[in-house]
C-alpha cells in the first residue's frame, strides 16, 4: 500500500508539528546492467543507507527554532529501518519523510488535522482530503500533561495515500488499530500525570499565583512544550511507534489485494465481500475489551489471521471421495437433500470428519446459501443452519426426526479408540455410516445440476481439479438462472403462466422438473444484497422514466387537443 503514517502534535508556541512519520520504501524494479553500474549501485545504496542521518544533518537550521515538544528524534540519530524480508519493503522511520513532496503533502494533512479539520467533541476519527494532496485519515487525541494549558496536548495519527477508495475500505481496520496505540499513549501518559499531581498538584498553584498573559509562557520554568516521551516516561517509545506503524502499513497494504476478474464478479465474491463488511463493522462495534492488554499489543504488533490447527485424522478430501465412502445411492440422496435446502445434520464423536464432509458438500450451493454449524453440544433451527454437526448424545426433536426437509447421517465407530488414525483411507475401516430421512419422494429423477454432477463423478477419467471446476460452471450456469427467476417473479412479478414459459426458456422443465424449481428457489435466498439492491433501484428508475414520460405525453395531449 502506497500510504504513510505519522504522529502529529499542536505545539502552544509553534502550532500544528510532525513528530514522526514512516513511510515504505518499495524496492526497485530489475533493471539491465549497464557499464559502471555496479559501482554507481554500491554508491547509491551507501547513499541510501546514509539517507536519514544526510537529511538530517541538512535541516539542522530547521530543527534549531523547535523546541522539545516538536522534536521527536536528535539531529544525529539515523532514524528507524525494518524489512520485510518476503516482500523486501523497508519501512522508515524519522521525524519527517525523506522526499520534499511528501514533506509538504505530510505537513498539510498535520495542519489540517489539528486545526480546521475536526470531528465533534475534538476526539475521534476524520477523512478528509483531495486529488492533488492525497486523502488523509486522521484520529485526534489528548494526551495529559501536568503543565500544559487545560492539562492535556492535542495530537493526531494520519495516514496519507492517494487511493481514496482503498482508504474508505480500511476505515474499520484503521480505527480498530489505531485505537489500540492511542488508548496505550494515553493510559500510560495518565499514570504519569496522576503522579505528579499527587507530588505537586498544578490547579492550587495556579490559582495561587499571579496570572499575566505577557509571561505565561515563561512562568513554568521553560517547559511549556515538553516531549511525548517525557509524558509517558517511555524511553524506547519511538522504537514502539515505528514497529506499531510498520506493522499498521504491512498489515492494511495485505489485507485488501487487487484481483483482475474477467467480467463481472460473480455472485459468491459479492457475498464474501458482504460477510467480511459486516464482521469488521461488527468488530469495530465491539471493540477488543474483551482481550487482555498483553493480548491487544501481541494482536496489533503480530496480527491475527486467525487460522486454526489443521486437522490430521481421517477426513473426507473431495466429493468422489464421499461418494466412494457412502456409496453412489446414499451420496445422491445426500446431495439431493443439499440442492434442495432441506437441513443436513451429521451426528458422532469425530469432530473433524464432520467438519470435512461439510467442506465438500457445501461446494454444492452458492456461499449465500450456506450456513454451518460445525459442532453443537443441542440442536439448532434450520432457519439458522442448514448444516449442523452434533455430538453423538444430543437428542433431535420429534419434529424435526419426522419432517421431510431434514435427513440425519448417524457416523458410528466400528472400532472404540481408532478415532485419531491418521491415514484417510481409514474412513471405511472405522466407521459406518446410517442415512435416515422422513422423505419418501423418489430422488431419481432429481435436479438436472446434480445428473450432470453424477456424470463427471463417475468418469475416472476425469481429475479431482477438473470435476470441481465442472462443478463451477454448472453453479454459474444455474445461478444465472436464478437471477432470471427472480427478475420476473419478485421484481416484475409477473403471473403463473409467464414464469412457466421462462422456466421452458431456461431448461428447467422436463423430467426433475419440480426438483429444478425448487433448487431455482433456493438458491434465490443466497443472492447478494448488493445484486438485489442495484436490480431494485434499477427498476424503480426505469419505473420513475417511464411515469414522467407519460405525464409529458398526457399535459401535450390536453393542451393540443386533437379534433377528429
Amino acid at each position: 500500500m502506497n500510504a504513510l503514517v505519522a504522529l502529529c502534535h499542536f505545539c502552544e508556541l509553534h502550532g500544528p508539528r510532525t513528530l514522526f512519520c514512516t513511510e515504505a520504501v518499495h524496492p526497485p524494479a530489475p533493471s539491465p546492467p549497464q557499464p559502471g553500474s555496479a559501482l554507481l549501485g554500491d554508491r547509491e545504496a551507501e547513499r541510501e543507507g546514509e539517507g536519514l542521518t544526510m537529511r538530517a544533518n541538512s535541516s539542522a537550521t530547521q530543527r534549531a527554532d523547535m523546541c522539545e515538544g516538536c522534536r521527536s528524534l536528535p539531529v544525529s540519530h539515523p532514524g528507524f529501518v525494518s524489512v520485510d524480508t518476503e516482500t523486501g519493503i523497508r519501512f522508515l522511520s524519522h521525524q519527517h519523510p525523506r522526499q520534499a513532496q511528501l514533506f509538504s503533502v505530510v505537513r498539510q494533512a498535520c495542519v489540517r488535522s489539528l486545526s480546521c479539520e475536526v470531528c465533534p467533541g475534538r476526539e475521534g476519527p476524520i477523512f478528509f482530503g483531495d486529488e492533488q494532496h492525497g486523502f488523509v485519515f486522521s484520529h485526534t487525541f489528548f494526551i495529559k500533561d501536568s503543565l500544559a494549558r487545560g492539562f492535556q496536548r492535542w495530537y493526531s495519527i494520519v495516514m496519507v495515500a492517494m487511493d481514496r477508495i482503498y482508504l474508505i475500505n480500511s476505515w474499520p481496520f484503521l480505527l480498530r488499530h489505531l485505537k489500540l496505540t492511542i488508548q496505550s499513549l494515553q493510559s500510560t501518559a495518565l499514570k504519569v500525570f496522576d503522579s505528579e499531581q499527587g507530588v505537586c498538584p498544578q490547579r492550587a498553584v495556579r490559582m495561587n499565583s499571579a496570572f499575566s498573559p505577557a509571561v505565561f509562557p515563561h512562568q513554568r520554568s521553560g517547559n511549556a512544550a515538553r516531549s511525548l516521551p517525557s509524558l509517558t516516561q517511555h524511553p524506547n517509545l519511538w522504537a514502539s511507534l515505528h514497529a506499531s506503524f510498520s506493522w499498521l502499513l504491512k498489515a492494511c497494504g495485505s489485507r485488501l489485494t487487487e484481483k483482475l476478474l474477467e467480467g463481472a464478479p460473480t455472485e459468491d465474491t459479492l457475498v464474501l465481500i458482504e460477510r467480511q463488511t459486516e464482521q469488521e463493522e461488527e468488530m469495530n462495534a465491539e471493540g477488543a475489551g474483551g482481550k487482555s492488554e498483553s493480548a491487544q499489543c501481541r494482536d496489533f504488533l503480530f496480527g491475527d489471521d486467525g487460522k486454526g490447527e489443521e486437522y490430521c485424522g481421517p477426513n473426507f478430501r473431495s466429493l468422489r471421495h464421499l461418494r466412494q465412502v457412502l456409496g453412489a445411492a446414499e451420496f445422491r440422496q445426500l446431495a439431493w437433500h443439499v440442492l434442495m435446502g432441506n437441513q443436513v445434520i451429521w451426528r458422532g464423536t469425530d469432530r473433524g470428519l464432520i467438519q470435512s464432509a461439510f467442506n465438500v458438500l457445501k461446494t454444492l450451493l452458492p456461499v449465500g446459501c450456506v450456513r454451518v454449524e460445525a459442532y453443537s453440544s443441542q440442536y439448532e433451527e434450520a432457519y439458522r443452519y442448514n448444516f449442523l454437526g452434533l455430538s453423538p448424545d444430543v437428542q433431535i426433536p420429534a419434529h424435526v426426526s419426522s419432517s421431510e426437509f431434514t435427513v440425519l447421517v448417524d457416523v458410528l465407530n466400528v472400532e472404540q479408540g481408532c478415532v485419531h488414525v491418521v491415514c484417510d483411507d481409514d474412513v471405511l475401516s472405522l466407521y459406518q455410516f446410517s442415512i435416515s430421512s422422513a422423505n419418501t419422494q423418489p430422488v431419481d429423477k432429481g435436479p438436472t445440476l446434480l445428473n450432470k454432477l453424477e456424470v463427471a463423478l463417475t468418469n475416472e477419467n476425469l481429475s479431482v481439479e477438473v470435476v470441481s471446476h465442472c462443478l463451477l460452471c454448472l453453479k454459474e450456469e444455474w445461478m444465472n438462472k436464478v437471477k432470471v427467476l427472480f427478475k420476473f417473479t419478485k421484481v416484475d412479478g409477473r403471473g403463473r403462466d409467464d414464469t412457466q414459459k421462462v422456466l421452458v426458456l431456461l431448461g428447467a422443465t422436463g423430467p426433475g422438473e419440480e426438483d429444478n424449481v425448487r433448487l431455482l428457489k433456493f438458491w434465490m435466498t443466497g443472492l447478494s444484497k448488493t445484486y438485489k439492491s442495484h436490480l431494485m433501484t434499477a427498476v424503480r428508475s426505469i419505473d420513475v422514466i417511464c411515469k414522467s414520460g407519460n405525464e409529458r405525453v398526457s399535459k401535450r395531449s390536453s393542451t393540443y387537443p386533437v379534433s377528429v
